[in-house]
């Protein structure tokens, strides 16, 4: 099977289709001024647009790591997750908190997710 790069730079690929598996890099938000609730809206942002790139959406996520700067955020960071997943479709998940080399950053989040793109 082939495998298909979608939004390619010079150092990573932003999707990764394989064998019906959409596997995102880890996604982060732009805006680093933003609290919590903000970063994490943004890169859910991301993710919604990037499964729809790889032909799939976030009721086909099969897993989904995520790195937060300071765990004292888990509620927030979860209050806007748990907007964001549709009722039913909750994946299996990690959380974990991490040091990022940026200190305004926030969040990271990696999602793997069936898709209806055979490569």
């Amino acid at each position: 099977m082939n495998i298909a790069r979608i939004h390619m730079g010079d150092t990573l690929s932003e999707i990764a289709i394989h064998g019906g598996t959409v596997y995102l890099a880890g996604q982060i938000a732009e805006d680093t001024t933003q609290d919590m609730r903000g970063q994490t809206r943004e890169v859910l942002g991301h993710i919604d647009r990037l499964l729809a790139d790889a032909g799939s959406d976030k009721t086909r996520i099969l897993s989904c790591q995520i790195f937060i700067a300071n765990t004292d955020d888990f509620e927030a960071m979860n209050e806007v997750w748990n907007a964001w997943v549709p009722e039913g479709h909750a994946p299996p998940r990690a959380t974990v908190g991490v040091r990022f080399p940026d200190p305004r950053r926030l969040i990271e989040i990696i999602v793997v997710a069936a898709t209806n793109q055979v490569s």
